[in-house]
């Protein structure tokens, strides 16, 4: 398989504390790669050493098979665009100034292009409005086609939809889909909104505590979320000494509710139930969500 980034045993050392540890990740060309982890976990930290704002303390990466130290690896960053953090935008220009401004930058022999990347995400109607003035989807929408400047065929998206309302969130997630499906370009994104992740992602790294804990693709990730009932009782406490004694897996998730991961009886469950004085009230069978996959990867627990 061709891989857009790699990166072996990579880790990043602050003095006392260690954001990235011993990190290993594959990005394959042509996906939408999640990279999923709470706040904290080093998700950011990872993006700004492949963008280059940052460099390791151990561990390597490769763009396209070049590895940072080599001198080529300027060249394959020009095959690149990224909004890390918050949009760095010319927040008294327009959103064809900015483009322009980024065209200069990166000695663009001319500026044609620009109307094209102003109807791609949107913006070709926005006139002499200036930045300052767009909503927070617009800024990130101009974000992305600044990130788009010159091309490139990989993007690194840090948190795009975080802050958005419900109408931001839908254009830049159909955004990068119409990107990732007419352009070819291979994603990186880092979000914590994991079921909005979930829409989009071809591929996910799930990251806690600086490392990748496990790696795999949409169609994995359907086949090993877990199907449930969840089930809601007058007494959990009675369910769940039924269900240890059957050596059935569950989950208490509520005061009264607790999802089961099996194929039940419900007939018998509910008589051995009855005879706890223990009621049924409601059940249904539901899949287990992306986040409830991830916190079965790190546990439920904060770690910051």
């Amino acid at each position: 398989m061709d891989y857009v980034l790699e990166t072996q045993g990579l880790t990043k050392q602050y003095k006392k504390f260690t954001a990235l540890r011993n990190l290993c990740m594959h990005v394959p060309k042509g996906a939408i790669y999640g990279l999923v982890g709470r706040n904290g976990a080093g998700k950011t930290t990872l993006i700004r050493l492949v963008c280059g704002l940052q460099f390791p303390t151990e561990g390597t990466f490769a763009l396209w098979g070049t590895e940072y130290r080599d001198a080529k690896i300027n060249l394959m960053r020009q095959r690149m665009g990224a909004v890390v953090e918050t949009p760095s935008l010319f927040p008294y220009m327009t959103a064809r100034g900015n483009l322009e401004q980024q065209y200069r930058v990166l000695g663009l022999p001319n500026f044609n292009g620009i109307d094209e990347l102003l109807a791609l995400v949107g913006l070709s109607d926005t006139g002499k409005k200036k930045a300052e003035h767009f909503s927070l989807g617009m800024r990130q929408r101009l974000a992305i086609a600044v990130a788009l400047c010159g091309n490139p065929d990989f993007l690194v998206l840090d948190e795009p939809i975080n802050g958005l309302d419900p109408q931001g969130i839908v254009e830049v997630r159909e955004l990068i889909l119409k990107l990732n499906r007419e352009r070819n370009i291979t994603f990186l994104i880092s979000s914590h909104i994991l079921d909005e992740l979930a829409r989009i992602a071809t591929h996910y790294g799930f990251v806690d505590r600086g490392r990748i804990v496990r790696e795999m693709s949409a169609e994995e990730l359907q086949n090993a979320c877990r199907k449930c009932v969840s089930m809601t009782v007058t007494n959990t406490e009675a369910l769940a000494r039924e269900l240890e004694r059957r050596q059935i897996d569950y989950t208490v998730t509520g005061p009264d509710t607790v999802d089961i991961y099996a194929q039940l009886n419900i007939t018998q469950l509910a008589v051995a139930l009855w005879e706890e004085k223990c009621e049924i009230l409601s059940c249904s069978e539901q899949d287990e969500n992306l986040e409830g996959f991830f916190l079965s990867l790190v546990g439920g627990e904060s770690h910051e």
